[in-house]
């Protein structure tokens, strides 16, 4: 599992609100969150970024409210993947739990800058800038956790499963 894509670089305690600001709350569309995502950070972001692009951030990325919103509006907009020194812990389950990939890492988080190219291997932790191929390293997601990415989340993790002891029928939703 490998992704790349331009880096778009944060700094520390990037709340939720500040991810997705509180008064789009009541909007459930993905495609509409995620025109809205960083908006009042970054108001070229959802604008500008293309699918596979990676966010890289300080600590305690995602903090604040619990708001699920917020990993989906970055997964909708196209972020394949968030490097960052560390998650608030309610973020990385909401996150994982869609398929958002998180992956932590000090010196990633400090060696990529905005508008450089990346490409990260998910199942080693390898991060590498394209630009001057530097390498960074991070530790890598358990297996178990890789398998709710490539489901697209715990919902598609949970229906491959019922699928393949055949609890439910394809025609399930």
């Amino acid at each position: 599992m490998k992704v790349q894509g331009k880096v778009w670089k944060f700094g520390d305690n990037i709340d939720t609100d500040l991810i997705l600001p509180a008064q789009y709350l009541n909007i459930t569309d993905g495609a509409e969150l995620a025109k809205l995502c960083f908006s009042d950070l970054r108001p070229e972001f959802a604008l500008s970024v293309s699918p596979g692009d990676i966010v890289v951030a300080g600590k305690n990325f995602g903090c604040g409210s619990s708001r699920e919103h917020a990993p989906l509006a970055i997964k909708v907009a196209g972020v394949s993947v968030i490097v960052a020194k560390s998650f608030a812990r309610i973020f990385y389950r909401n996150a994982f739990n869609i398929g958002l990939v998180l992956i932590e890492s000090e010196e990633g988080a400090d060696g990529l800058s905005d508008g450089d190219t990346a490409a990260v291997d998910i199942a080693t932790g390898e991060i590498k800038n394209l630009g001057d191929n530097e390498t960074y390293y991070a530790k890598p997601i358990p297996e178990f956790m890789r398998e709710f990415i490539s489901a697209g989340g715990l919902v598609g993790y949970i229906r491959n499963k019922k699928l393949k002891t055949g609890v439910i029928s394809r025609t399930e939703p």
